[in-house]
């Protein structure tokens, strides 16, 4: 019997794994194509197009930045968000592939 462990993934499926699961929420969802219209924003500027609190927001935040979907930029005392600059081309063909 075949475990997760005993495969060898490719980086770009462990990538695709990644985006999936940190997409796998229509909150996050709706960040990405909020920031994929943006240079940049900071967290309230998305508290005011997805009603939630600031930690449930953070949260999400968080977890996009994990997938390396998104990053953040300390600009005391906020952070500036972006589309992750590395990530960009992945990205765009991810959302196409889900026609988002």
């Amino acid at each position: 019997m075949t475990t997760k462990t005993d495969i060898n993934y490719e980086e770009s499926e462990i990538q695709l794994a990644n985006f999936s699961k940190a997409l796998s929420h229509p909150a996050r969802i709706r960040i990405v194509r909020f920031l994929l219209h943006r240079k940049t924003c900071f967290a309230g500027d998305i508290s005011k197009v997805i009603p939630l609190g600031n930690s449930t927001i953070s949260e999400h935040l968080r977890i996009l930045k994990s997938a390396q979907i998104i990053q953040g930029e300390v600009e005391a005392p906020h952070i500036r968000y972006c589309i992750c600059k590395e990530n960009k081309k992945r990205i765009d063909k991810f959302l196409k592939i889900l026609e988002l």
